[in-house]
């Protein structure tokens, strides 16, 4: 029986040892696996947004229709009508013209207008820059009416003096700037003056002007000494849409003012500005240069109009310079620049007299829509506002 337990355990040891060394050879012969990896996961559905009725839904584009292109931003600015330009001439005016209106009506208001009182009022005529002749003639025209009328009441000599001073202004004479030139060529326009007048930034408030107004324009840099001049008139002109004709600095204004007339009649444009170097009017041989300006200018198209840009600060000095430039260049019409600020608007009636041409154009500030067109009765009326 022994014998017989000890064979069984012998056959067991054996089972036993047969099935661990099998187990130890099929380990050591199985290559390792890698690493087992999960299929990537399909992103859900995504399910419209459930409408709400009374909201307005994006639709996605179809890409069948093609997309329609953003309208361009229109970068040029948009100035301001001259009506609007008159509306502020007449606000601005009151406030720095106040001191005339003022002193004149304050006299008038009195009692009694004996030689004292009509002595002051010349003498308000002749601070505002009316001029020894004007003044004399309205004081001796308001003395003989409110005399012959027997007007007493203020408001009644208030009425008489504005249609004194309106007569002087000359409401009838023709103040239209004249651009429009003959057998299909542009209008030129030549803007002269000395130094400091504003001269570049008037041609510059001009363009805008024709510009609100509709017309085609081309700027004429002739102002070759300063090359900021330049510069700045072509920023006026790329504000607006308006090309500018320029040369190198130095050089002939002459020959850029022809440059520019002859672009305004191959563009086909309605008005050609030229804008020129300040000079002083002592000095014969700038001005007989500004001759020759015009004069090579008028083999392309005539110049339709000269304006000469005088600062109204200046008071009587503006009429020495007048009279030197409308000899030289034949000026037809005046800019008045800096009007806002001083009390001197008499100058407006002194300058014409002087030259015998109008006012046509008065500066008004700083802003780039500052240049409104010259209206008597406004002008009168923001005196006496």
């Amino acid at each position: 029986m022994t014998t017989t337990v000890l064979i069984i355990v012998i056959a067991a040891a054996v089972v036993l040892l047969g099935g661990g060394a099998a187990a130890l050879v099929l380990t050591r012969g199985r290559k390792e696996l890698p690493p087992a990896t999960r299929p990537p996961l399909r992103p859900a559905p995504t399910r419209a947004p459930e409408k709400v009725p009374g909201e307005v839904h994006d639709l996605a584009p179809d890409p069948d229709v093609p997309a329609t292109p953003e309208p361009a931003v229109d970068l040029l600015e948009r100035p301001e009508t001259p009506q609007g330009r008159l509306v502020r001439l007449r606000a601005r005016l009151a406030k720095s013209q106040g001191t005339l209106g003022k002193g004149l009506l304050a006299v008038l208001g009195r009692s009694t207008l004996d030689d004292a009182a009509w002595e002051e009022i010349e003498d308000t005529l002749l601070a505002a820059d009316v001029g020894v002749a004007a003044t004399d003639e309205l004081v001796q025209n308001l003395r003989t009416k409110l005399r012959v009328e027997g007007i007493t009441s203020p408001d009644m000599a208030k009425d008489a003096l504005r249609a004194e001073l309106v007569r002087l202004v000359d409401p009838v004479v023709d103040r239209s700037l004249t651009a429009t030139g003959a057998d299909g060529k542009p209008g030129v326009v030549l803007v002269v003056g000395v130094n400091g007048t504003g001269k570049t930034t008037t041609v510059g408030r001009l363009a805008r002007v024709l510009v609100a107004e509709e017309r085609s324009v081309v700027l004429g840099a002739a102002d070759t000494f300063r090359a900021a001049a330049a510069d700045q008139l072509q920023t006026w002109g790329e504000r607006v849409g308006v090309p500018t004709v320029r040369g190198p600095e130095g050089g002939d204004p002459a020959s850029v003012g022809f440059e520019s007339v002859q672009r305004g009649i191959a563009d086909g444009v309605d008005v050609v500005l030229v804008d020129t170097a300040g000079r002083l009017h002592t000095k014969s041989g700038l001005m007989d240069e500004l001759g020759k300006v015009k004069r090579v200018i008028e083999k392309q198209a005539p110049v339709t109009e000269v304006l000469l840009v005088i600062d109204a600060t200046t008071g009587q000095n503006g009429l020495t310079q007048a009279r030197v430039f409308g000899e030289v260049v034949d000026v037809t019409g005046i800019v008045l620049t800096k009007l806002d600020g001083t009390a001197k608007g008499g100058i407006v009636i002194a300058v014409q007299r002087e030259l015998g041409v109008p006012v046509k154009f008065v500066g008004l500030g700083e802003g780039a829509d500052d240049l409104a067109p010259f209206d008597a009765e406004e002008f009168v009326d923001a005196l006496l506002a």
